[in-house]
């Protein structure tokens, strides 16, 4: 594995762990971050190490007041890190990690403070009438993580329009977690929450719920998910600009994991039902072909010839 230099053994422990913890828990993250230098995977790691034991905490098993107790612990523990009270002698290896790389990197930790707000929202079971409300949860959880992902890429020197590169992440972690939503809804009416706008769902005869391998009586469940589908792929096509901004390796750790999600989306297009059914995926041989698309820079040429022909 490729090291930093100069980095404490304590430090490299810390990484190591953080490494680890996406391998197994994160495989579509891991997949796109491995195609980074050393330094900006080891800074994604932290971050994802971070975000999921937010996430953990919200989906776990514990009360409502104990989870809200967790996270307000878990804000405590990223102030320490952003007020540079955490030394590589901390017993914690993910805020040791996540120090070490907000050091490196302009990272804007304040992001994780909304995906904190997003998980709270979870906690309480926030539901969503419109696309206007769910864009606020989905900017919380996702849409900062894609901020925070753009503290550890940069943009290049120069690049056109990068003053709107938060913009263009913000967005493309909409799309990602739109796209989740729509794979994950039965998976989330077991577990008692719905994310799809009530509107949407009125429209479209959904409002009885997903507890089922099939939609319910009546519903015209292929257009409701074809009308999330456009709406993703707007989404997509927004925060793609931001790939032209990027480096080359950093541009292909977003391509692929972004080309991986419309992937997704191209199979629940396909067969909307699928996702009652059980968890739509990819196998890994579609994953490297993805991977290998990014590192050819194919969607960043295709990105910037369109915004050629936009402005011509």
């Amino acid at each position: 594995m490729e090291e930093y230099t100069h980095m404490s053994a304590p430090v490299q422990a810390a990484y190591s762990y953080c490494e680890a913890v996406t391998g197994t828990q994160a495989r579509n993250f891991a997949y796109g971050i491995r195609l980074l230098p050393a330094d900006k995977r080891q800074a994604m790691s932290a971050l994802y190490a971070f975000s999921r034991r937010v996430d953990d905490i919200g989906d776990g098993s514990l009360g409502e007041s104990a989870k809200r107790d967790r996270l307000e612990a878990t804000r405590e523990l990223l102030g320490r890190i952003r007020d540079g009270k955490v030394g590589e002698d901390d017993t914690d290896p993910v805020a040791v990690a996540l120090a070490d790389a907000a050091h490196r990197f302009p990272i804007p930790l304040d992001g994780l403070d909304e995906l904190i707000d997003g998980v709270l929202m979870d906690v309480r079971g926030e539901t969503y009438e419109t696309w206007d409300d769910l864009k606020v949860y989905c900017r919380c959880v996702a849409g900062a993580i894609g901020r925070l992902s753009l503290g550890v890429f940069g943009t290049l020197p120069g690049a056109r329009g990068a003053e709107r590169a938060p913009e263009y992440a913000d967005t493309l972690g909409l799309a990602l977690q739109l796209t989740n939503i729509l794979r994950d809804v039965r998976e989330d009416a077991a577990n008692g929450r719905t994310y799809l706008p009530t509107d949407d769902l009125a429209k479209f005869g959904c409002s009885a719920g997903f507890h089922g391998t099939t939609p319910p009586p009546g519903a015209d469940f292929s257009g409701l998910v074809h009308f999330e589908v456009r709406r993703a792929r707007g989404l997509f096509a927004e925060g793609y600009r931001l790939l032209p901004m990027l480096d080359r390796r950093s541009g292909a750790c977003v391509a692929a994991m972004a080309g991986i999600y419309r992937r997704l989306l191209d199979r629940i297009e396909r067969d909307p039902e699928a996702v009652l059914r059980g968890r739509v995926s990819l196998p890994g041989h579609e994953k490297a072909y993805v991977a290998v698309r990014g590192l050819s820079g194919l969607d960043a040429r295709h990105i910037s010839r369109q915004a050629v022909r936009r402005r011509a």
